[in-house]
């Protein structure tokens, strides 16, 4: 077999009409990887490109087997194309960046050193030092990397930077959909793997123009909502559930507490009242919620999910990292 077909290093590129970009891409890719004395391949998705993005990848694939490209038959979106490329990549090894060139392509083996040191890392986060990017990008950004590690419980400078270099299995646990590529790191963390930053170098854009605008972070929010539904109660979703039903039935017991006691005390009626509404529908909410609970804990238990559990075994028949599911 050769080189070729099975690689040590995947690279992944998601481009959307990056066709003047791509020739740079793959000239700095290719010398990057002279460094390094792995097997790679580089494989570029087109997330649905209306220029010619598709045949420059083509033409590159035709001269170079280390290129790979597939397309995508419309925009998808960048978490999408990712999920696209982890199915394909062939690599141990994988790398994640954008195909803007704003991800310098020479910050590739030193990522790829962080896997495989005396305290290897399972994902390497790119984290921005020097954003060469707007302020109108710069400051939500730093909001949004802020409530995401104050949320998910993983304090990183940058979620968000394209550059990364992980295991690929970390790519192949971790949900890819909606916008859920911004929380990579949250939810790698979340299943156990060692997560770790380090400082590249950012460049701004030459060509073409971005695809985000500000509607992401209203995208991004409610998909933080789904990583803390994943993150903090995916193997416990009656506690979820359930401390929201326990709370509305709090709530609501102590309005019909009170409203008993005007009933029984005093001459005035409770019939009308809307707070007397209001009792009867937090405790209704109640009764739904903390049956939801319950009915996601047994769908849970039917489906064996929680034993998906990634454990380290060290015997004499194993080596001590090696992962095995249990």
């Amino acid at each position: 077999m050769t080189e070729a077909a099975h690689p040590e290093v995947s690279l992944l590129a998601p481009a959307k009409n990056e066709q003047q970009n791509l020739p740079q891409l793959f000239a700095e890719t290719r010398e990057a990887m002279k460094q390094q004395h792995r097997s790679w391949e580089l494989l570029v998705v087109d997330d649905g490109s209306t220029d010619d993005s598709w045949r420059v990848i083509t033409e590159q694939a035709q001269s170079d087997p280390r290129f790979r490209g597939i397309r995508l038959r419309r925009n998808f979106g960048k978490a999408a194309a990712l999920a696209a490329g982890v199915a394909e990549v062939r690599g141990r090894l994988l790398v994640t960046l954008d195909a803007d060139l704003q991800d310098d392509p020479a910050e590739i083996p030193r990522l790829l050193d962080e896997l495989d040191g005396a305290d290897p890392a399972d994902l390497v986060s790119g984290y921005k030092a020097q954003r060469q990017d707007p302020l109108g990008k710069r400051l939500p950004s730093k909001v949004f990397n802020w409530i995401t590690g104050l949320i998910t419980g993983l304090k990183l400078a940058d979620h968000n930077c394209g550059l990364k270099a992980a295991r690929t299995e970390v790519y192949r646990r971790v949900p890819l959909y909606g916008e859920l590529h911004r929380y990579i790191p949250a939810l790698a963390h979340q299943l156990g793997y060692r997560v770790r930053e380090r400082a590249v170098h950012h460049r701004p854009r030459m060509h073409g123009k971005s695809n985000y605008g500000l509607e992401r972070y209203a995208r991004g929010a409610l998909d933080l909502l789904t990583v803390v539904a994943l993150t903090r109660y995916g193997r416990r979703p009656a506690h979820l559930f359930g401390g929201l039903g326990m709370l509305a039935a709090t709530i609501g017991t102590l309005i019909l507490l009170y409203l008993t006691g005007v009933w029984l005390f005093t001459d005035q009626s409770i019939g009308t009242r809307p707070l007397l509404t209001l009792g009867i529908l937090l405790e209704i909410f109640a009764v739904q919620m903390i049956s939801l609970g319950l009915l996601a804990e047994l769908v849970l238990h039917r489906t064996g999910r929680d034993r998906d559990v990634d454990v380290l075994v060290a015997d004499h028949a194993t080596a001590p990292d090696h992962v095995q599911s249990a």
